[in-house]
């Protein structure tokens, strides 16, 4: 009788590690989590909140607006100079905070504007209701822009030669043209415009070949792990305001975030949840800028928010899913 080729302790090793090695179908219910991320997610949608009503003279005029430094008291800031939306960039400035107009130094983080119309409310701590009302605060800030008061604003645009038209184009029905609320409705009218698309939604939308089965793991650990407490809608995140150190406290107790708006006791250090859309490219983060690169966000996020404490490879995957929600034309500010 033959010897067999592999000792039989070896072959029975082996078989025990084949049957206990899951395949794709066993180990990842595609269908189920395309499901599961739908219900939970679901695409950006077409159009943001309020774009019903705007038009292509609107959105033209508000285009301007936006990158044009004489919304500053200086004439050296506009509102891409701390949301850089040109050159395909991602809506931030990627610096801890930014600088104002006379170099004075913000106190939170620029959060990107791509998709922000489809938050809850705007800025950190939701001051303001829509992209509209958020307009109208950096201008006459006097950290950021420092214009002294909104006649100094309209009396610049009117001296501009092309304004004029463009109002009228823009709020053909209005009896003043050139206002301070016009001014901030067109701004908010070309922020509307800034929405992404990336390959998650793809793969949403049923196209299997969209993410890797890495990403999908990634995906799957994201629900399972508690990411979504915070983490839902269509930009996953921005619906609701959640404590910074949930779990374990977070060690920056200088900004009272959302009380300030409030006076809530239960609002301390609650801030308005991020999107996670671009978040690869929207570096350092938190509201205070504290977290320089992805993965430290990522492991400190388990820490505060779930008590985790996630493992490299949990780390490792998260990051996979999270790449993947990044707008297919966008890029990050060269460091």
């Amino acid at each position: 009788m033959k010897k067999p080729l592999v000792p039989s302790s070896a072959v029975a090793v082996l078989i025990a590690a084949v049957a206990l090695t899951p395949t794709r179908s066993a180990e990842l219910d595609t269908a189920k989590l395309r499901s599961e991320a739908k219900l939970m997610f679901g695409v950006i949608p077409d159009r943001m909140p309020g774009a019903e009503n705007d038009t292509p003279e609107r959105v033209a005029l508000g285009k301007k607006l936006y990158f044009d430094k004489r919304l500053s008291a200086n004439e050296t800031q506009s509102c891409n100079s701390c949301h850089l939306v040109d050159d395909h960039l991602a809506g931030v400035d990627n610096e801890v905070t930014s600088d104002g107009a006379f170099k004075k130094q913000g106190d939170r983080n620029a959060p990107t504007v791509l998709n922000a119309g489809f938050h809850l409310a705007q800025f950190w701590d939701g001051r303001a209701a829509d992209l509209k009302e958020q307009a109208k605060g950096p201008v006459l800030n006097p950290v950021e822009m420092a214009m002294p008061n909104e006649a100094e604003v309209l009396k610049r645009l009117q001296a501009d030669p092309d304004y004029p038209r463009l109002f009228s184009a823009a709020f053909p029905n209005a009896a003043e043209k050139i206002t301070y609320d016009n001014t901030a409705e067109a701004i908010a009218a070309f922020e509307r415009t800034l929405k992404t698309h990336d390959r998650f939604d793809d793969w949403q939308k049923g196209n299997d070949r969209a993410l890797s089965e890495k990403e999908l793991k990634g995906l799957r650990l994201f629900l399972d792990v508690g990411c979504t407490t915070c983490h839902v809608g269509p930009v996953i995140g921005g619906k609701s305001f959640q404590k910074m150190g949930l779990v374990n406290p977070y060690e920056n107790t200088t900004d009272a975030g959302r009380f300030k708006v409030t006076n809530d006791e239960d609002d301390k250090f609650k801030f308005k949840v991020p999107t996670l859309r671009n978040v690869a490219l929207t570096w350092p983060y938190f509201h205070d800028g504290r977290m320089p690169r992805l993965n430290e966000a990522v492991k400190k996020m388990g820490h505060l928010q779930l008590g985790k404490e996630l493992t490299a490879g949990e780390e490792d995957l998260l990051i996979a899913f999270l790449n993947t929600l990044t707008d297919k034309t966008r890029r990050a500010k060269a460091e």
